[in-house]
């Protein structure tokens, strides 16, 4: 695989051709928000937390589906990024109910991190304040579409990692929902494996464990290297 060399915050560095920016940013120690990434399932490219500056180009480019090119000089912190990325932030708080003094993830949220990061402290947009249920139909989980995102992880991870595909998008802009099958109830559903996978990628309390109180939920997401190192070693393949 080909090399390129390209400049990052004013630093000369080299990467292999086909990587993302984002992939390139993390090996070199640089940190900046994400949401809908998760290492080990493909990118989306929705939050737009990770946008970053790139010379020549008037738009914000977002770092995980931007590829490295020869020359590229990118910029990844500056007043512009921070003011785009304190407005995303704003705009997820305001377009759904998040209360964290009562929720599952206090302490442990992506979402609440990720505000607290970049020094948010309120928001200046009208809230919504949609009036939306939980389904508590599923006998070890509960999706609370109040919390949810919409960043799709439990999607992509049902769909490439357990190879169910559960979860669904349904409808468009603030009226998109995260759907079980074909729009029914979680415990319903006949494709679910109750591997609770989708739970544990959830970056925000929007899917938790049955019975979780306020800042009990904590989420582990190693299980997805495990996975896929396992795979790529075939060390589950039969004899034959």
């Amino acid at each position: 695989m080909s090399v390129v060399t390209l400049t990052v915050n004013d630093e000369l560095v080299s990467a292999q051709a086909g990587q993302s920016l984002l992939a390139v940013l993390k090996e070199l120690g640089l940190e900046i928000p994400t949401l809908c990434h998760l290492e080990g399932l493909s990118e989306r490219g929705g939050c737009r937390l990770c946008l970053v500056e790139v010379e020549g180009n008037n738009k914000l480019l977002p770092a995980c589906v931007t590829p490295v090119q020869e020359g590229m000089v990118v910029t990844t912190h500056s007043d512009r990024l921070v003011k785009y990325r304190r407005m995303i932030l704003e705009l997820l708080f305001a377009e759904r109910n998040h209360v964290c003094a009562v929720c599952v993830m206090n302490g442990r949220c992506e979402l609440q991190a990720n505000a607290a990061s970049i020094g948010m402290d309120h928001v200046r947009y009208d809230y919504l304040s949609p009036d939306l249920p939980m389904d508590a139909s599923h006998d070890r989980f509960v999706l609370d579409h109040n919390r949810c995102i919409l960043c799709t992880r439990c999607v992509r991870v049902c769909d490439e990692i357990e190879g169910a595909h559960v979860w669904d998008v349904m409808g468009r802009g603030v009226n998109s929902r995260i759907i079980a099958d074909l729009n029914q109830p979680w415990g319903t559903s006949t494709s679910c494996t109750n591997c609770g996978k989708c739970v544990q990628v959830c970056p925000t309390g929007a899917l938790h464990a049955r019975g979780a109180t306020v800042a009990e939920m904590e989420k582990q997401h190693d299980f997805l290297r495990w996975i896929l190192d396992g795979r790529e070693k075939k060390q589950w393949e039969h004899n034959r």
